[in-house]
């Protein structure tokens, strides 16, 4: 198969008046290698509607960016299915997981992961490049709107040494959303930032989930940015509870 035409793939309706969700965990258990696997997931189930926010919490170790790698197609369950967009990702071969993560997941980590030889525009174009559907052109008008968005409109020809922790994790933000994602999964997005800096953050990441439409998986420690979010999802004893 040379290619999968997941931009354009309807949202797949279980009846009349309901609709599959984005993000489905079914029975999902994952185990950490080893001479004895010790278990992160025992069963997990999870349901993401379309536009939501949520937040996931657990202690240290607990397993919560296990759960982002999954959800990012990073990763493969050991045991039951992940559905995205209504379509089993078991079913998809590596290449076809690989388009999937580059058109409709957007990642945003701690670490903003910017390539320092590159400014700001160039980092934030670089998921473009495996795009053949889009050109130049107007992937670098979006990218101009969002940096504009986010207040960093001036700042396009800069390199990440140039930068303020706050705005290399603003660029990253844009980066994960400059080809339309369906899905942003964010790890610790505040975790390396000051408190003024994790409130405009925080501020960015709920203001682009409701003016791009884009649902919004958090993985974080903040209490204040987990109260920002829709809904809030434990990770206990291997289990995700909603609190």
């Amino acid at each position: 198969m040379d290619s999968i035409s997941f931009r354009h793939y309807p949202a797949v309706r279980m009846s009349a008046n309901e609709v599959v969700p984005l993000l489905e965990l079914r029975n999902v258990s994952k185990s950490y290698p080893g001479e004895v696997p010790v278990p992160v997931l025992k069963s997990a189930r999870l349901q993401v509607a379309r536009g939501e926010r949520i937040a996931i919490l657990g202690p240290s170790g607990s397993g919560k960016s296990t759960i982002l790698n999954l959800l990012g197609t990073l990763d493969r369950p050991d045991s039951g299915s992940i559905h995205f967009d209504g379509r089993d990702l078991s079913t998809l071969d590596a290449r076809e997981l690989a388009q999937l993560r580059n058109r409709r997941i957007g990642f945003v980590f701690q670490s903003h992961h910017l390539l320092p030889q590159c400014t700001v525009l160039e980092n934030v174009l670089l998921p473009t490049l495996a795009e053949t559907g889009t050109s130049p052109a107007s992937a670098e008008d979006r990218a101009r709107q969002l940096l504009d968005r986010v207040g960093l409109g001036s700042r396009t020809n800069h390199v990440p040494g140039q930068l303020s922790g706050g705005e290399r994790q603003r660029t990253a933000v844009v980066r994960a959303l400059i080809n339309s994602p369906l899905l942003v999964l964010a790890d610790e997005p505040t975790g390396a930032l000051d408190q003024a800096n994790a409130e405009v953050l925080g501020d960015l990441l709920v203001g682009l989930n409701r003016d791009e439409s884009v649902t919004l998986i958090v993985v974080t420690h903040s209490p204040d940015l987990a109260r920002r979010m829709d809904r809030i999802v434990e990770l206990r004893d291997g289990a995700l509870v909603t609190s």
